[in-house]
């Protein structure tokens, strides 16, 4: 399952991904996103779980490159391909598959990749690092460091540039959470570390994400309270605080997934939460894959807490291919999502209807100013049956009806006309009507021409 790496400066169009849905990588796994936006676009740089290639991290994480992904509209995506690898950093253990969460930030006119990893020279140091790699654009070429940063042992960067032009940079070492200030180069500390106090004292704390706004300083990361991870946060009026804790941003995974790992963005006048789950390893959660919602503030500056979605934020259009099983809503009964190969999750899900009734609804749909004529869908029946589209609700306008047929060979492609069809933004409402069992690949809209 080791995955073949594209080339340095390859620009990969995820076709996985143009729906907008979340996971919204869906070609190989990704954790640990740090969102940034830069020259306009968003940039995600995530870590890259893979299956070990060495039994002693058989069922543990294992990471060994870094790759970075870019949208203007958080709906396509583009990879840029592997940015920097285990066995390129002169000071790595190029067996160690340790790359755990990055970061990157934009000053003196140059990207600054900060990466944690295993150290190979002890005269250096001992166990988890975190170097610095720099390159011209978001994407690279970066260029590693000969040395990690002196003074910083520990994992999960995250860099934050105040208003005055001052740099901190922040880590998980040693139990505690920590934080210091950057040189003008962006290369050394130009402090000694301190740990950020009036965080809970129990528990795992990682991942430290550090943001501003309005004023405020706003210190989230992971927390272990139980048995699994969710996102906290404090907040304070200074860089290094003090903080005061002040709630959840994302409860505890409902499916047990131990991890979670965050970054914070506003873009285009919103706010977004960046996160991971095992969307695409149900079974083993060391390989991750990352999500994206929205995030909102109260008027008091504090965070509403995020309900993960399988939506995930943007638009889609409507003559793009849609899954519903990255739905809005779903049915309390006769509606189900499996994968089309639960051997292969890479090929994605599948909608199931199976009762008279049951439904699957998929927001912010967009079918611009000329209105389709004809409704395709790639469907599998043993049964046969009709499958409703509506607009807007269980009570919207009907737009059109597919009858079903037993599909022989399993998965067929089917089609039919429009009624009134729709232009402009709207919800969609999939109903199976009558009896049957009826699951779903994908729906779109058409123009006749491409019957």
């Amino acid at each position: 399952m080791r995955k073949h790496y594209a080339s340095l400066f390859a620009i990969t169009l995820l076709s996985g991904a143009l729906s907008a849905q979340n996971p919204f990588i869906r070609d190989q796994f990704t954790a640990d996103p740090t969102a940034r936006v830069f020259e306009g676009k968003v940039y995600v740089y995530p870590s890259h779980d893979i299956p070990s290639p060495i039994e002693r991290l058989r069922e543990w994480f294992c990471m060994a490159d870094y790759h970075v992904f870019s949208s203007e509209d958080l709906t396509e995506w583009a990879d840029h391909g592997v940015i920097i690898s285990q066995d390129k950093v002169p000071w790595v253990d190029p067996e160690s598959y340790s790359m755990w969460a990055p970061d990157c930030v934009y000053r003196n006119s140059k990207y600054y990749f900060y990466f944690p990893a295993s150290v190979r020279d002890t005269l250096i140091g001992r166990g988890s690092m975190v170097g610095v790699a720099i390159a011209e654009r978001p994407y690279g070429p970066f260029v590693p460091q000969a040395e990690p940063i002196r003074g910083v042992h520990g994992i999960d960067p995250c860099t934050l540039t105040d208003k005055d032009g001052q740099a901190y940079i922040y880590w998980a070492g040693f139990g505690n959470l920590m934080g210091a200030r950057l040189k003008e180069n962006m290369l050394e500390l130009a402090s000694e570390p301190v740990v950020i106090r009036e965080l809970p004292d129990k528990g795992l704390k990682e991942g430290p994400f550090v943001f501003e706004r309005e004023g405020r300083y706003y210190f989230t990361f992971p927390w272990v309270q139980d048995s699994t991870e969710s996102l906290v946060y404090a907040m304070g009026e200074n860089p290094l605080g003090p903080f005061g804790m002040k709630g959840v941003i994302m409860d505890q995974s409902p499916t047990g997934c131990w991890t979670n790992h965050h970054s914070i963005i506003e873009y285009k006048g919103q706010w977004y939460l960046f996160y991971h789950h095992n969307d695409l390893s149900p079974q083993f959660d060391k390989n991750r894959s990352v999500r994206v919602d929205s995030l909102t503030f109260n008027p008091d500056g504090s965070i509403r807490k995020v309900i993960p979605s399988l939506r995930g934020v943007g638009l889609t259009n409507a003559r793009n291919e849609i899954h519903p099983d990255r739905y809005s809503r779903l049915s309390d009964t006769g509606a189900a999502i499996g994968f089309l190969h639960p051997e292969n999750t890479f090929a994605g899900w599948k909608t199931i209807l199976n009762e008279a009734g049951a439904w699957v609804q998929y927001n912010r749909v967009d079918f611009g100013n000329s209105k389709p004529e004809i409704l395709k869908a790639l469907v599998s029946s043993a049964t046969g049956g009709k499958l409703v589209v509506r607009t807007d609700g269980v009570n919207g306008k009907r737009i059109a009806e597919i009858a079903i047929p037993h599909s022989s060979p399993p998965w067929t492609e089917v089609s039919g006309a429009l009624a009134d069809a729709p232009a402009g933004m709207h919800d969609l409402f999939i109903s199976l009507e009558g009896r049957g069992h009826i699951e779903i690949d994908w729906i779109r809209f058409d123009e006749a021409a491409n019957r």
